[in-house]
């Protein structure tokens, strides 16, 4: 009994120290709550900031249309487009082939792109651009344009008188060319055809919304089709010009040769 004493002892001072403190009504102190260190407000959920180093993955906003480099010197241009076969029957045997060669299929194809005046047009001007297109800007042109003699004529000539560097104007022309729609009639001609000037007017302006009967002319050579000569402003879109429009062929009718 003499080792359990020190233990007996203990417990009662135990027992006699609760009965004493739940007795006399003393408060029981619960710990304290935990002092907050974040603001207990309800917050809307934050978007996320963009970083410089982050890729947006917003929709990119649609693609600009190409820019038309703007000459000077001139009011404005006439696409001019020659129908190929008809140039192909009249030139010599074996000549041209990059354009009549027996593989060559081509309709309507770009004679020139030409700067021109209200009343008048220029031609021959002086340029520090060379005479010679190089051959890098020339390919460019030649599924429309296909004679790289034509190419540099129509630089010498018109393209001088732009007022813009080669590239740009070969740039233009191309632009140029891409505005006017081909009729049916004329995009995919395999057999021989007859209409008349103002019928091939007529399809040109229904295939064309803005383009006007005054804003271009067709032109001939020996009763066949040889020209659409088509008037646009600096900026590529149509407009009037009755000085070209009084060019028109008078023929009553033309006949329209076949693309081979």
């Amino acid at each position: 009994m003499g080792r359990y004493a020190g233990l007996i002892a203990l417990l009662v001072l135990a027992v006699a120290a609760a009965i004493y403190t739940f007795g006399t009504g003393a408060p029981v102190k619960s710990p304290a709550p935990p002092i907050p260190t974040v603001s207990t407000i309800p917050q809307t959920p934050s978007q996320p900031r963009r970083s410089d180093n982050v890729a947006d993955s917003s929709p990119a906003p649609p693609a600009a249309e190409t820019d038309v480099p703007i000459g000077s010197g001139f009011d404005f241009y006439v696409l001019s487009l020659s129908w190929s076969p008809t140039f192909c029957q009249a030139a010599a045997p074996g000549s041209n082939a990059s354009q009549c060669g027996p593989s060559r299929h081509f309709g309507l194809i770009v004679h020139g792109l030409w700067p021109q005046n209200e009343s008048g047009f220029p031609q021959d001007c002086p340029t520090n651009e060379p005479d010679r297109v190089p051959d890098t800007i020339a390919r460019g042109v030649l599924d429309i344009m296909p004679s790289f003699g034509l190419i540099g004529h129509e630089w010498r000539k018109h393209g001088s008188c732009s007022g813009l560097r080669q590239a740009e104007y070969f740039s233009v022309l191309r632009q140029a060319y891409q505005k006017v729609n081909i009729p049916r009639k004329l995009s995919d001609a395999r057999a021989p055809q007859v209409l008349a000037p103002p019928d091939i007017e007529r399809l040109f302006t229904t295939a064309n919304p803005g383009l006007d009967g005054q804003g271009l002319s067709v032109t001939c050579e020996d009763g066949k089709l040889e020209e659409i000569r088509i008037c646009l402003t600096k900026e590529l879109d149509f407009r009037n010009c009755r000085q070209v429009d009084r060019q028109s062929c008078r023929a009553r009718s033309l006949t329209i040769p076949p693309m081979r």
